[in-house]
């Protein structure tokens, strides 16, 4: 839960101090949010951390798993997201 409280903060564009305001602004961003990720690390169970460690060690060794599948269906939706803006802004494709 703090974990997601910090997260929602930093992407939030409500401050406690607003960011216009010079030195301020960003000051309560650069203390609040870091305090936040400590406290979220402090609260999670070390035999947790230690698990995702390992997992992560096993798949830098192991590199990273492919999905070919999600990749292409990425790309496919990119080339038809630039053909509909291409119909749109220039009329070419017709």
């Amino acid at each position: 839960m703090v974990a997601i409280c910090v997260v929602a903060y930093a992407f939030s564009p409500i401050d406690l101090i607003p960011d216009f305001i010079p030195v301020l602004g960003y000051l309560d961003d650069l203390i609040i949010v870091p305090l936040g990720i400590s406290l979220a690390l402090k609260l999670i169970p070390s035999y947790i951390i230690d698990e995702n460690r390992e997992k992560a060690e096993d798949i830098r060794k192991n590199g990273k798993p492919k999905n070919w599948f999600v990749a292409v269906l990425f790309i496919l939706i990119w080339i038809l997201l630039a053909i509909w803006v291409g119909k749109l802004l220039f009329g070419i494709f017709d």
